[in-house]
């Protein structure tokens, strides 16, 4: 990954977005890490590794006895008719 200064990204940012279809960027400010800025492609690719991973997390919640999205919002549902009941 190439790591370039705040300055020089905000300089050349035409080219340093051209850039981007081949790696991400580190942009640094005052020699500190303050930014990753990579391609829309890249960007996508990692939301479906995200979201891969959140969908594996759930589905061994729910075979190891967690709520299924379905019991949630029953469960939600009684518990607000519950409160509206009592008040």
């Amino acid at each position: 990954m190439k790591t370039i200064s705040a300055t020089e990204f905000r300089h050349r940012f035409g080219e340093h977005l051209a850039q981007l279809n081949i790696e991400p960027m580190l942009v640094e400010k005052s020699g500190r890490p303050i930014a990753v800025v990579l391609s829309y492609r890249d960007y996508e690719r990692l939301q479906m590794i995200e979201d891969a991973y959140w969908g594996q997390l759930a589905k061994a919640a729910e075979a190891n006895g967690f709520l299924s999205a379905a019991e949630s919002a029953q469960w939600i549902q009684e518990k607000l008719n519950e409160t509206n009941r009592s008040q």
